[in-house]
């Protein structure tokens, strides 16, 4: 279990909130410039290219490889009134013994957008003002199923260097509570005390400190309060040139900083900037073993579910130290 990682470092003044208006101001800004390549349709994994794939695989030290997902909640709580569903099919009784040949089956289903479990974010999730990432039009997500910037994009995967931030560790304490927002400077501030570099086709994972808290203090009711960044830290990944992100929480905090808009780090990263999301990972083992080996960058490997028309999937990403 990750602890109190020592002295805690400056604390930068707590964000406040932001107006609609400053808000469309910043999502103008991150909407204007294209991924690398001048290609749209894949969005920021158009700056994850074969070479940076191949350099990703020489971060690979020891060969541990480390879940990064949580286990598949099927318990209703707090923050999983709809948890997922999973039952056997078969035997239809206990076998006891018996001849011949016997097979145990099972079926399940989830709601992928949920607040508990770890899922990938497609590029056709977010609609802001009737447009998906790119000036996709909206219309072409349909009750049938999403027809542009759908999870088949992703059907072979993804396959980078990852980067951890570790912000709790950054502040000396086990997890941010409820409500804190992390800015773009306690992004820069995590890089520079764990010696980290975060650049062009990452898949940046920041920790929270979420699952640890669920873990300690029991669920909540994360739809009124969570940790998660703050809108102005999406410059942090936008300059960098990130091509994933990631968080042990929704990435977007509660309540929002924005009144208008209930999810605006969803908006600026899925819309603006065409980049994957991942939520509501554990990154717990992952930031022990970083810290151990006082290596916060690792292989990372994202396997969702070919699942053609989908606006996301759960996930199990895998990181190899």
């Amino acid at each position: 279990m990750t602890t109190h990682h020592g002295p805690a470092g400056p604390r930068l003044p707590a964000p406040g909130p932001m107006s609609e208006a400053a808000f469309r101001d910043l999502y103008r800004r991150l909407r204007e410039p294209a991924p690398e390549g001048g290609a749209r349709g894949r969005g920021a994994l158009d700056r994850l290219t074969p070479e940076r794939v191949v350099a990703a695989a020489a971060e690979v030290r020891c060969g541990r490889a480390v879940s990064l997902a949580a286990p598949v909640e099927t318990r209703p709580g707090p923050d999983s009134p709809e948890p997922a569903s999973h039952r056997m099919t078969a035997p239809a009784r206990p076998v006891t013994g018996g001849h011949g040949l016997d097979f145990a089956r099972d079926r399940f289903a989830m709601n992928v957008h949920g607040d508990v479990d770890s899922h990938l974010d497609a590029l056709c999730h977010v609609i802001f003002d009737g447009e998906l990432y790119g000036g996709v039009p909206a219309s072409t997500v349909t009750p049938d199923g999403a027809g542009a910037l759908t999870l088949d994009l992703v059907r072979d995967g993804i396959v980078g260097r990852g980067v951890l931030l570790d912000i709790p560790r950054l502040r000396g304490v086990p997890w941010l509570d409820p409500g804190d927002q992390v800015t773009a400077e306690d992004l820069a501030a995590a890089e520079t005390a764990q010696r980290a570099t975060v650049g062009p086709g990452d898949l940046l994972l920041v920790r929270v400190g979420h699952r640890l808290r669920r873990r300690t203090l029991g669920p909540w009711d994360v739809t009124r309060e969570r940790a998660g960044l703050h809108p102005t830290a999406m410059r942090f990944p936008a300059e960098r040139g990130v091509s994933v992100l990631g968080s042990d929480g929704n990435n977007d905090a509660a309540p929002s900083a924005v009144a208008e808009v209930a999810f605006p780090v969803h908006v600026l990263a899925v819309n603006a900037l065409g980049l994957h999301l991942l939520d509501y990972l554990d990154l717990e083992e992952l930031a022990e073993e970083c810290e151990r080996l006082e290596r916060p960058h690792f292989l990372c490997v994202v396997a969702p579910l070919r699942l053609p028309a989908a606006t996301g999937s759960p996930v199990n990403p895998i990181a190899v130290l």
